[in-house]
């Protein structure tokens, strides 16, 4: 594992890297607006990425970094987000496609600078669907948006809801809440093999 620091328009973020034995392709991860990189979804779902040769880069965002709780606002993390994959576009993954990804807020930011960002997939883990108690703010546009293959692992209980599926995203529901603690092996499992699946082609 190696750590390096990232300057963006937005102050110092930090990336965690997990380099795979023979890396085909690099996987971005962020993480939720309150958590951090080493929840146990993310964590599950970067041992899967390395057994299914993917790089994995574990993505702090600068606000976390700089000790704060509550999170920026969406603009900023995104270019915050933006910056740090170019850099490691540039030195660490050159040449390689780069999938991103991330749980809940981490996700979101990975929806909505997919296309900005040139990356092949999308992975969401506990996709915030609404905000908790709103149920009428849907996020469904940020997921619909998104126009390369894309992974959504919920768990059945999440009380911010159920992305529906569409013709570039696919759900997998498993047993469990927003935390997805209740089932890493299933959350390892089904980001390992579509991993494999979508990154096929590419290699």
């Amino acid at each position: 594992m190696t750590t390096i620091e990232i300057g963006t328009p937005h102050g110092v973020a930090r990336a965690e890297l997990h380099c795979a034995e023979e890396g085909g392709a690099g996987l971005l991860l962020g993480h939720g607006a309150g958590g951090g990189v080493h929840a146990g979804d993310l964590v599950a779902v970067t041992r899967a990425a390395q057994r299914a040769g993917v790089h994995v880069a574990l993505v702090e965002q600068p606000y976390r970094v700089a000790g704060r709780r509550a999170p920026a606002p969406a603009a900023q993390l995104d270019e915050a987000w933006l910056a740090v994959a170019a850099e490691l576009g540039r030195r660490w993954f050159d040449g390689l496609p780069l999938v991103f990804g991330g749980r809940s807020s981490g996700a979101r930011v990975a929806c909505r600078t997919a296309g900005q960002g040139q990356a092949v997939a999308v992975l969401c883990l506990a996709f915030p669907l609404v905000p908790k108690g709103k149920p009428e703010k849907t996020r469904q546009p940020e997921l619909d948006a998104v126009e390369v293959p894309t992974l959504v692992v919920q768990g059945e209980r999440d009380p911010f809801g159920l992305p529906e599926g569409g013709s570039h995203h696919e759900i997998v529901t498993l047993a469990g809440d927003h935390s997805l603690k209740a089932d890493l092996d299933g959350v390892a499992r089904a980001a390992g093999e579509w991993l494999q699946r979508v990154l096929r082609p590419l290699g």
